[in-house]
């Protein structure tokens, strides 16, 4: 993070009237977080601006804010901000619209160059973490609404800071969000764990109905009907995933889920060694070096990822 470059992303916001929010499809708890939270501190310190969140909403999320529905084809002189996404293509609800500027803030590492205005910063542990630095160290306000957001998003993409990428930074922006705005840490945990019965079942079911391979994979396949059955959306189990980190002898992990609404198969893969962002990207995903994700409608690539994962555990032990 450099003092400089906040600076200017918040020269950026101040010099815009109309500012659209835009994060990745498929949100998690941290891409919405971080652009609700945005939204509310630019709307906060400049409340004549035009300042809008957008993309496809998720039911579980919205008691973290609800997004704007907006006519892109109105929007004149727009600076689009975009949150949590590494390459363009997966940037979620601008169709149509006419943008003057961008600017990127993200975490993942750097695969498209797309803002004439761009904060890529791999050592952070989420897009949250980003966004309460930007707000801590500029002008922009805070208050405990959206310090609540940024801290559930911080959480939840750190794990519970149990991840690699969580670092000493964190914690201070953490601390610091909590002095400057009286976080009730323990209510926003339960907000962001607290689940229904039956989700708690379809974890025992995930967790009876891994297949485990010699090399340390570990894999389950999820159907249209098995998602029925527990009456869960296809976006359960990759806010799931994470709960099976520290499984002795699994080294990558992955839920390939059938989304029969969008006819797609959604494949959440973690790592605690191998890297998998490169096998991901094979199959037109990525993300992190030991976070990553995967679309496809193609059957056929189901079981060509499962082979390469488990290559890559293979690959893995041999160097260790």
């Amino acid at each position: 993070m450099t003092r400089e470059l906040l600076k200017k992303i918040a020269k950026k916001i101040k010099q815009y009237d109309t500012i659209i929010i835009a994060r990745h499809t498929g949100p998690d708890p941290d891409a919405i977080c971080s652009q609700i939270a945005l939204r509310d501190s630019i709307r906060l310190t400049y409340p004549s601006k035009k300042v809008y969140a957008v993309g496809v909403g998720v039911s579980r999320f919205k008691k973290y804010g609800l997004l704007d529905k907006i006519d892109n084809k109105n929007q004149k002189d727009v600076l689009l901000i975009t949150l949590d996404v590494p390459n363009f293509c997966r940037v979620d609800g601008i169709e149509e619209l006419k943008f003057k500027e961008i600017i990127k803030i993200d975490h993942h590492p750097l695969e498209e160059v797309f803002g004439l205005t761009e904060w890529v910063d791999e050592t952070a542990c989420s897009t949250c973490q980003m966004i309460a630095d930007l707000i801590l160290n500029t002008n922009l306000k805070l208050n405990e609404s959206i310090a609540s957001n940024l801290f559930i998003g911080i959480v939840s993409d750190s794990d519970r800071f149990l991840l690699a990428y969580t670092t000493l930074n964190t914690f201070k922006t953490v601390a610091t969000l909590m002095e400057r705005s009286k976080v009730n840490f323990i209510k926003l945990y339960e907000k962001l764990y607290e689940r229904p019965i039956n989700e708690v079942k379809f974890h025992g079911y995930l967790a009876e109905h891994l297949t485990m391979t010699e090399n340390g994979l570990a894999y389950v396949k999820i159907s249209s009907e098995i998602l029925k059955k527990y009456e869960v959306d296809a976006s359960s189990p990759s806010n799931m995933i994470n709960d099976f980190n520290f499984i002795k002898d699994v080294l990558v992990w992955t839920f390939i889920t059938y989304d029969e609404k969008n006819k797609l198969y959604k494949i959440n893969i973690r790592s605690r060694g191998p890297i998998i962002n490169e096998i991901a990207s094979k199959y037109n995903g990525g993300g992190h070096k030991f976070a990553s994700g995967v679309r496809t409608e193609k059957e056929e690539d189901i079981d060509k990822l499962i082979e390469d994962l488990d290559n890559a555990c293979k690959n893995y032990q041999v160097k260790s």
